[in-house]
């Protein structure tokens, strides 16, 4: 699991820079950021998915695991607007991050009471 949190932190970084840039008004953040973003991501949901299946892992991971893949779902769908080169709506945007900020934080809880 301490990982996967490294692997979803580099990709919280990833996603604050591009919010950034689109909160400035850019229509979208450059396209090596969100492929960098992207495969983070992928490679931390990954690392979940062996920790999830591998073993007896308790529910409130089980529970971050699956708001990862619906953020990875939303996530899908900001970046067709990105291949697209539409601007990437806002209120996509915000659900996106809330909830993958919200799954993060259940990992985070979860390997901090384990380590105490």
């Amino acid at each position: 699991m301490n990982i996967a949190a490294i692997l979803f932190a580099i990709a919280v970084l990833g996603g604050i820079i591009m919010a950034m840039i689109r909160l400035s008004g850019r229509d979208y953040p450059p396209m090596w950021i969100a492929i960098i973003h992207g495969l983070f991501a992928a490679a931390g949901l990954v690392m979940l998915l062996t920790v999830v299946f591998g073993t007896a892992a308790p529910t409130s991971i089980q529970i971050a695991l699956l708001l990862f893949v619906v953020a990875a779902l939303v996530g899908f769908a900001l970046f067709y607007h990105h291949l697209k080169g539409r601007p990437l709506p806002i209120p996509t945007m915000v659900i996106h991050a809330l909830i993958a900020v919200v799954a993060f934080i259940i990992l985070i809880v979860v390997l901090f009471s384990a380590a105490t």
